[in-house]
């Protein structure tokens, strides 16, 4: 059952005005004879769309704004976060300062004064601007939102007519990295890794789950559980991880108990054994290829081929005996 949202708005003539908005049942409205400022708290998961009301609508609307909003703010982390000021006329405003607290730094500010057109700024974040000229618009923008953008953010206005205020509270988001694997003894585990906040982990079907935690310097969390299904029945499970940026199912199959076994003495023998002997016989046949080449050498070392030297065409010469010159001597 839906109950009413009562707001209670304090005019700058110091009269109230009580606006209601109904859904399915009426509740009373009660009010205390002292008068109290409304601190209107929203929660919200903000986007690129952000965007903020501006004077064209305020006139429409025929409404002032509360002097005072609180606001709760979520983006995830790379996305583009808009930061609305105070919903008064631009014609009105006199001042605007954007006080910025990050989580463990000083504060810095942002302001723009209308009368001698002047801006100020003392942040060295560069990814914090003003949406588009201050005299324009005198709401934030903060591009590619990081981890270290989460703190809390103050538009304050000052104008003829009043004082407003507009306080956010960034919480920065991030997305885990979900995965899902096979362990021993049919157990499944499954992973959210760097996520912020830290994400929920379920199953189906249940188990024997462990869960455990494990926080990052910059703030994110690691969630790690692991199930163990004893019931040889169970061939599938489903991992089931919730988190504020969006939900994921992740499936794995169980292998029968006797493939899962036999796979695992492959790894632990098979696997090895065959290792060895490759490296057996390599050595093997190194051994036999290092004896065959010095084998060779010696062989060679011991018949020498001996060259011939080139001869001249001169050095050498055949005697023949003539008997005819031999007849003629002796005579």
């Amino acid at each position: 059952m839906l109950t009413t949202v009562t707001l209670l708005v304090r005019r700058k003539n110091t009269e109230w005005r009580t606006e209601s908005k109904r859904a399915e049942m009426l509740c009373p409205l009660r009010t205390s004879d002292l008068g109290f400022l409304l601190m209107l708290t929203v929660f919200f998961v903000a986007d690129s769309g952000n965007s903020c009301m501006d004077e064209r609508q305020i006139m429409q609307n025929n409404s002032s704004p509360p002097e005072e909003v609180n606001t709760t703010l979520s983006v995830e982390m790379g996305s583009t976060a808009v930061l609305c000021c105070s919903s008064v006329p631009l014609t009105t405003l006199e001042l605007i300062t954007w006080k910025i607290t990050l989580r463990g730094q000083p504060i810095c500010m942002r302001a723009y004064k209308k009368q001698t057109n002047e801006t100020s700024n003392n942040c060295t974040d560069d990814g914090i601007t003003w949406v588009s000229r201050p005299d324009l618009s005198p709401h934030l923008q903060i591009n590619a939102v990081a981890v270290a953008h989460d703190g809390n953010y103050t538009c304050e206005a000052a104008t003829y007519s009043g004082y407003f205020q507009h306080h956010y509270e960034l919480q920065v988001l991030v997305r885990p990295e979900a995965n899902i694997f096979l362990s021993k003894n049919q157990t499944a585990v499954c992973e959210a890794v760097a996520g912020r906040p830290a994400a929920r982990i379920s199953w189906i079907p249940s188990g024997h789950c462990v869960t455990m935690k494990e926080g990052h310097s910059n703030g994110t969390v690691t969630v790690r559980s692991a199930c163990r299904y004893p019931d040889s029945n169970v061939s599938a499970v489903t991992c089931l991880v919730s988190h504020s940026t969006g939900n994921r199912s992740l499936s794995e199959v169980f292998l029968p108990s006797g493939i899962s076994e036999s796979k695992d003495l492959y790894i632990k023998f098979i696997i090895p054994s065959i290792c060895i002997l490759l490296i057996i016989v390599g050595s093997v046949l190194f051994f036999k290829i290092k004896v065959f080449r010095q084998c060779k050498l010696k062989k060679s070392a011991a018949n020498p081929v001996v060259e011939e030297d080139e001869m001249q065409p001169y050095a050498s010469y055949t005697e023949k005996n003539n008997p005819l010159y031999d007849t003629i001597s002796k005579i």
